[in-house]
């Protein structure tokens, strides 16, 4: 399992954040905010694959590119992003030395924070 940085995903973040679509909430909100299995499903079914990966901030390439496997680190509910998510990754790839997805959870959080002063 070798997990990377999902750039297109990163920049439709900060595409997102730029464009005010953010939900500015706290990380222990992000467990009842993250969309379900059943939510999921449906914005795949609805939208396919790529768009589901450009929610996700990380990728595993040695996955079938068609499977949830494939993809880590989301930061939004499929219309905004929310800053507990971001939050919740960073801590997470932090713990799991994911340093490349840690940095760039944590500048779209200063993006996030900068964009609300």
């Amino acid at each position: 399992m070798s997990i990377e940085l999902n750039n297109p995903a990163l920049e439709n973040a900060r595409k997102l954040v730029r464009d005010g679509k953010v939900t500015r909430d706290e990380r222990d909100d992000w467990s009842e905010a993250a969309p379900t299995a059943d939510e999921e499903n449906a914005f795949i079914e609805r939208e396919g694959w790529t768009e589901y990966s450009h929610w996700h901030l990380g990728i595993d390439k040695s996955e079938n590119r068609e499977t949830k496997a494939a993809y880590s680190f989301p930061f939004g509910d499929f219309r905004k992003v929310h800053r507990g998510g971001v939050i919740a990754g960073e801590s997470r790839a932090g713990q799991y030395d994911h340093d490349e997805i840690r940095d760039a959870l944590k500048n779209l959080l200063e993006l996030i924070d900068e964009d609300e002063s």
